[in-house]
């Protein structure tokens, strides 16, 4: 109690000590002097060219209203404006914008009370009791909107703060009313540039995580164009509910950008400060599921009169305003002191707390805060008013009796002849087409009251039932039964009228007989589960029949749905005016041959569907006849009392199983009257299934032990033969990466998901590529060319299987490989490469082109052995590359070779002489390498002992010839395969340019052949 009169007192001081203020002011100013301070740069609404003759006007009107009430007082205004185009942030994103810096100019403060700043940054400055100026005059802001400015003594608000307009949409969406439930969750937008002063601070109160938004709703925010993009796109959105602060332009840009959205989404616009909507009479086609919050209808925008109409808005006005405001609270002041009362003016912490006056801008009224409370309005797509919420009292006001509004859904409520049923909550989401387990049946699912529903169009045009059908529905709605499942009322959308039923999310029997893999036969669906599946249906056709519907007429299995407990329950039955019965392979005989519906007829369907649970096979499942109409039109005409019907299987069954048959067999039985009615079925079931495999004296919990043993051994089994596949394809794909990579290198990416660059200090590496290969390819398919490349390096690979090296990699015709990297090998490096060098040669010369037989294939190969780096690049198919002059060598050592030769570095010689191995080799003499200079090289020609049966090189004399000679050898040869040169003209080789000439015109002398031209001269030195 004591802690309560303090804060009664300390609030009554606050009031005085504000009330003062305007004392201090009477006494002391009779010219009642404002600051009004503001920018400057032309580029904000509140700019001092739009403000100043606002203000002027506004102290013309108190003038005369100060002559009305017999006062002889007259408001002057000092206006101090202030430039930030110097600093790097201009306008209010500037921390000392406008009146901070310029009071900070000011030695002694003037006048009774300040008109702006606008700006939040600023006026926060100028307010805060802890860290603001020392401002003991009030400030009257048309802006100032962010929440640091809340509940501030000496801070009067003309327009609506961020604190408001929150609060508002926090009751906005929890409230139900005749046009929308209540929303929970909502995505909130948030534009990265070109943002407003309001929508700036709009969206930080939306996006606080302590503000009363945040803690009241669940919100998702959305920063920039394409967080936007995607929320609207994705299948697997938060909320269908978007909000932002923006225009008319800015719905334009966001639907261009996302194209395509969900039919159900719906944009509330925050956009405040835009007359036009009371304006303008018709809307964009974007603004189509767009709800516009925005402040009520002006009166300025009606005074046409005035002499600055052309750059009026809410800005201006509310500057206008606020010197109205200070002459008012002046006025009733003065008449207060000359009545020697109090009571006209009302306590408050500001000096301008509970006030109401008529303004420019529309009628104001201020809360005790000095913060201005308005009734928003909530306008939907063709600019037509629906509700005004009130801010003072935070409620709705509906404003529109039937509003035009379907998004994101108009709910239809259900009124019976007896029972009046409302349903308001239920939320629906679209099932892709990929998921539906029954496309009859997963169409559209939601919750109801904390349950999952499924909504069934009731294919009915106009919407309204007639009598009839509001007394089917009535009774539809009374049934409630644990195998049938729960009709709970209707729901209207724009795109139809839905039922909301009890949603069993295992999906249709059918679903669940055709799944062989989840629901294997030893385990789920044995002979006993079997009946039990049976016995549900038997048990809800039962109820139905002795209920106030007697019969179902649309039996099958389709809608007959299992839930979560494996119960198998009966849907779609009732309503046979809106849902007309079919005739399908659940028909029966006598309603093929006459429309109808009866209990014998259900009971066929239930035969049909019990064929499907027993054999686990097609509906009327036949071997020798798989057509459906031809079924149908079987079963209605007989022939020769021969009746059609599916087949059942005698031959092995037991006595139990027989039994089910049999009574199967009499439930399709042609005569209605002979067939048993559902109670009958239930018996004979409970029957068959106590004395099923002599077990009539096993107990319920025996009976559970041994079909959780017979389960547990199932998944046994199961998880073993998984396992077995998942190791298989584990291995396979090891394999794979193993051909792509190191396996020093895979298991380091398998382990720590990176390699680290490794130096090796002597690695010999080999290069080759295949002589004239671009004369071969100019006369080859392009399919010739790729088999040729895949026979020559699949063999080049076998032969790497015998040595340790690598491959690093082939490009074109160019073959790369490695040793002593990524495992070092000593000298081993220089001796496996040369092992593997004279045996590629070996076989190259044994080696004949398919699609050219008789052509020589000649290969250069170079060594070189030194120091390389190596690691793995990239992540989009990572390769193990090598770096460094070692690889550079090699390359040149190969370019500057000759066919059928391996030449060889001195310093791959010098590893060479160091091992035991007794290789043979020519020295070449000195050989200019590219960037090397002139180095000494050698030809490595066999080893010691060695059996390697190498093709002799061609000497320079022949093989200058046989350059020259080179492409008519291949065309020789394609004459003998093609038989004739109009074969080989039509040939789409690699070279289009490459055309047939005649043998006795030389190549060289037309178009010389683009093949790797060679430098071979007597002189031992060779230039690249």
């Amino acid at each position: 109690m004591y802690g309560l009169q303090s804060f009664l007192c300390l609030g009554v001081l606050m009031t005085l000590v504000s009330n003062d203020m305007l004392d201090e002011c009477l006494e002391s100013n009779p010219r009642f002097t404002m600051n009004v301070v503001l920018l400057e740069d032309n580029t904000y609404e509140w700019s001092r060219p739009f403000v100043q003759e606002a203000v002027e006007g506004a102290i013309e009107k108190d003038a005369e209203e100060n002559r009305k009430a017999g006062l002889n007082f007259t408001l002057t205004a000092n206006y101090n404006w202030f430039n930030t185009n110097l600093y790097n942030r201009q306008g209010c994103g500037s921390s000392t914008c406008e009146g901070v810096a310029i009071l900070k100019r000011l030695h002694v403060e003037v006048g009774c009370v300040m008109l702006g700043p606008s700006c939040t940054f600023a006026t926060f400055q100028l307010v805060d009791e802890e860290i603001g100026l020392s401002l003991s005059i009030p400030v009257i802001s048309a802006g100032s909107f962010g929440l640091s400015c809340d509940y501030k003594p000496k801070l009067t608000r003309i327009l609506p703060p961020a604190r408001k307009v929150s609060d508002s949409l926090v009751y906005f969406l929890n409230e139900k009313n005749i046009f929308k439930p209540a929303w929970e969750k909502v995505y909130v937008y948030k534009k990265s540039h070109n943002v407003t002063e309001d929508c700036f601070w709009y969206n930080n109160a939306l996006e606080a995580a302590s503000a009363h938004f945040a803690t009241n709703k669940k919100r998702e925010m959305l920063r920039g164009e394409e967080d936007l993009r995607k929320a609207l796109t994705s299948k697997y959105r938060f909320s269908n509910i978007f909000i932002l602060c923006g225009g008319v332009d800015d719905i334009v840009s966001i639907k261009t950008l996302a194209k395509q959205f969900h039919e159900d989404t719906i944009f509330i616009l925050i956009d405040l400060y835009n007359p036009e909507y009371y304006i303008n009479t018709t809307s964009l086609s974007a603004m189509r599921d767009v709800l516009v919050v925005t402040l009520p209808p002006r009166n300025y925008v009606n005074e046409s009169n005035s002499t600055f109409n052309n750059t009026i808005n809410d800005y201006v006005a509310g500057y206008h305003d606020g010197a109205l405001l200070f002459g008012e609270v002046l006025r009733r002041r003065m008449l207060s002191q000359r009545l020697k009362t109090t009571g006209q003016v009302p306590l408050s912490d500001t000096p301008f707390g509970n006030v109401s006056f008529e303004g420019m801008a529309g009628s104001y009224v201020l809360d005790e805060y000095g913060d201005r409370d308005v009734n928003f309005s909530f306008i939907y797509t063709s600019y037509e008013t629906l509700s005004v919420f009130d801010t003072s009292q935070n409620i709705t006001i509906m404003w529109h009796d039937s509003p035009v509004f379907s998004k994101p859904m108009k709910l239809r409520p259900v009124v019976f002849h007896f029972t009046i049923m409302n349903i308001y909550d239920v939320f629906t989401e679209q099932i892709d087409e990929d998921k539906r387990k029954d496309s009859t049946f997963f169409s559209h699912r939601g919750r109801y009251d904390k349950k999952p529903v499924i909504l069934k169009e009731l294919r009915h045009p106009d919407g309204d039932f007639t009598e009839e059908q509001k007394i089917e529905l009535n009774t539809l709605l009374r049934i409630d039964y644990y195998n049938l499942t729960k009709f709970y009322g209707t729901v209207k959308f724009e795109y139809g009228v839905f039922g909301v039923f009890e949603l069993c999310q295992r999906g249709s029997l059918r679903y669940i007989l055709n799944d062989r893999i989840s629901y294997p036969d030893e385990t789920f669906m044995d002979m006993e589960f079997k009946i039990s599946v049976m016995y549900d249906i038997a048990k809800g056709m039962s109820y139905l029949h002795t209920s106030n519907i007697p019969v179902h007429g649309r039996l099958k299995s389709t809608n007959c749905v299992v839930d979560n407990r494996m119960v198998v329950k009966i849907t779609d039955f009732g309503c046979h005016t809106i849902l007309k019965p079919l005739k399908d392979l659940w028909t029966a005989p006598e309603h093929l041959r006459k429309d109808g519906v009866s209990q014998k007829g259900d009971v066929y369907s239930y035969a049909i569907i019990a064929h499907e649970i027993v054999t686990r096979k097609t509906p009327f499942y036949t071997q020798y006849c798989s057509d459906s109409a031809e079924k149908m039109y079987r079963v209605q005409y007989p022939r020769n009392n021969n009746f059609f019907r599916p087949e059942l299987n005698f031959e092995g069954a037991s006595d139990r199983e027989i039994e089910l048959y049999m009574l199967i067999k009499n439930c399709w039985d042609e005569d209605p009257e002979r067939r048993p009615d559902f109670k009958k079925i239930e018996l004979t079931l409970g029957k068959i299934f106590s004395n099923l495999h002599n077990q009539a004296t096993e107990t319920y919990m025996d009976n559970l032990i041994r079909r959780l043993q017979m389960y547990s051994r199932t998944l046994e089994n199961l998880v073993e033969e998984r396992t077995a596949l998942y190791k298989a394809e584990r291995d396979r794909a090891d394999r794979l990466n193993f051909m792509l990579l190191p396996g020093p290198v895979v298991r380091s990416l398998k382990e720590t998901g990176r390699v680290e660059p490794e130096l090796f200090e002597e690695v010999t590496i080999y290069f080759s590529d295949i002589v004239g290969f671009t004369t071969l390819c100019h006369y080859s398919t392009p399919m010739e060319v790729v088999d040729m490349l895949n026979n020559i390096y699949k063999n080049f690979d076998s032969i790497l299987d015998h040595h340790d090296v690598y491959k690093v990699e082939t490009i074109g015709d160019a073959y790369m490989v490695a040793s002593g990297l990524p495992n070092r090998n000593g000298d081993r490096h220089a001796v496996d490469i040369a092992h593997m060098a004279l045996d590629i040669l070996s076989f190259v010369g044994t080696f004949e082109l398919q699609h050219l037989p008789g052509i020589p294939l000649w290969i250069r190969i170079g060594v070189h052995s030194g120091p390389c780096a190596a690691g793995v690049v990239g992540n989009k198919m990572p390769r193990y590359c090598l770096f460094g002059d070692t690889v550079n060598t090699a390359s040149r050592m190969e370019s500057t070779g000759l066919p059928l030769r391996i030449h060889v570095s001195q310093s791959t010689i010098k590893i060479l002489q160091r091992t035991a191995c007794k290789f043979e080799f020519e020295q070449r003499g000195e050989t200019y390498l590219k960037g090397k200079g002139k180095e000494m090289t050698y030809w490595l020609t066999g080893v010691t002992g060695g059996n390697y049966n190498l093709p002799a090189p061609p000497t320079a004399e022949n093989f200058q010839r046989l350059q020259q000679d080179l492409a008519d050898m291949i065309i020789s040869s394609l004459e003998k395969r093609e038989g004739g040169k109009e074969t080989i003209e039509k040939r789409k080789t690699l070279s289009t340019r490459i055309r047939w000439r005649d043998r006795n015109n030389s190549l060289q002398k037309e178009s010389p052949p683009e093949y790797f031209h060679l430098a071979v001269t007597e002189d031992p030195s060779t230039y690249l």
